[in-house]
């Protein structure tokens, strides 16, 4: 079983790329990978610094069929490419956001109704994409996660591969579990 995680250019993308290897093979690519070199069970979208140098994550969105988890940027990247908005969120820097849970579905089973996450806000999904659902919300962001309808695509606002934020290991855990499928 491998993993991808497409480098965006964020702080925490090896993080990510850690957090993944501690639990399946996992490995990090550039965001210019072209797609035909891209074989593995998922992908996870990381953060990064804007839209602008996300490289070809948009083309592994729509020509992909294997499950994928947007991070911060990564979800950004959801919203947009499948018809959303994302603008500009009240808290620039990273910082503790407690969000609700409101519809666990498969990637967030197990979590309780309500943690404590760390996350930036700079840029947020502020319109869901038609297709989407809502699974989380806060009192900064009502859009904190999202997946889609019928396709294995998923994101979330905050970075469930540091410490800071709660159940970020089970997050990871369910993802590479709907990978396994």
């Amino acid at each position: 079983m491998l993993i991808l995680i497409v480098n965006n250019y964020g702080q925490f993308n090896h993080l990510i790329a850690r957090s993944i290897r501690d639990r399946v093979e996992g490995k990090m690519i550039s965001n210019q990978t072209p797609v035909d070199e891209i074989e593995a069970d998922g992908l996870i979208l990381g953060g990064g610094p804007s839209i602008d140098r996300a490289g070809r994550c948009k083309e592994y969105l729509t020509s992909l069929e294997i499950p994928m988890l947007g991070i911060c940027l990564g979800m950004q990247l959801m919203g947009t490419t499948f018809g959303g908005s994302v603008g500009p969120g009240t808290i620039g820097g990273y910082a503790q956001v407690d969000v609700e849970i409101i519809d666990e579905d498969e990637v967030l089973r197990g979590l309780p109704s309500r943690i404590s996450t760390w996350a930036s806000h700079a840029d947020q999904v502020i319109e869901l994409p038609e297709g989407f659902r809502r699974l989380a919300r806060s009192n900064v962001c009502e859009i904190e996660a999202l997946r889609h309808e019928s396709k294995p695509l998923f994101g979330v606002q905050w970075h469930p591969e540091v410490v800071h934020t709660e159940y970020g290991g089970e997050l990871l855990e369910n993802f590479i579990e709907i990978c396994r499928r």
